[in-house]
């Protein structure tokens, strides 16, 4: 583990090599604190949302009207964890499809996650969408809290993207199960 200031700290897990505010398709995960179940239970495998699991649902929805580049795929809200995919499509950075992105090394392709302004990338649209649901959260469940970070995952081809979209729709149906050690 890095220290930084003297301090230990924990590395980032997203990738060194990737511009996080770069075109793609993005699946990410965000869990409760402690992965408590703020947001509904699952009944008969659907997911009957509380109010707060209702206004974290209305939250995702309205990430496009903050964010005009960002387009959502698939999402679901389970009771202490949200997934979805979050397509970034900016007009001044010109996109490569699914298929050529394929046989191309991504690290060479796109350009190394730099610092600068943190307005327009994959982080600054999640942070937006956590502070929506905490700021409700203070009316309905004062307790509720995010884990600190999310999970991401850059999509990298149609094969993968449809692989993933049918686990997001799947996953209140896959509650309880013994889960699998299964890469995405």
């Amino acid at each position: 583990m890095a220290k930084f200031k003297n301090k230990y700290r924990i590395e980032s897990s997203r990738a060194q090599w990737w511009d996080y505010g770069s075109n793609a398709a993005y699946f990410v995960t965000i869990n409760t604190k402690n992965r408590i179940r703020f947001f509904g239970e699952i009944i008969n495998q659907e997911m009957q949302l509380s109010e707060l699991g209702k206004h974290a649902e209305s939250c995702w929805f309205q990430i496009p009207d903050h964010f005009p580049f960002v387009k959502l795929g698939a999402f679901v809200v389970m009771p202490d964890h949200i997934h979805g995919i979050v397509h970034i499509e900016k007009s001044e950075i010109e996109t490569q499809d699914f298929a050529s992105r394929q046989t191309q090394n991504l690290a060479s392709v796109f350009p190394k996650n730099k610092f600068g302004p943190q307005s327009k990338n994959l982080g600054s649209i999640l942070r937006g969408y956590k502070i929506g649901v905490t700021k409700k959260s203070k009316l309905i469940c004062p307790k509720f809290k995010w884990q600190p970070r999310y999970h991401d995952h850059i999509i990298r081809d149609e094969a993968e993207y449809q692989r993933i979209h049918n686990y997001i729709i799947a996953n209140p149906k896959n509650w309880g199960k013994p889960k699998q050690k299964k890469r995405l």
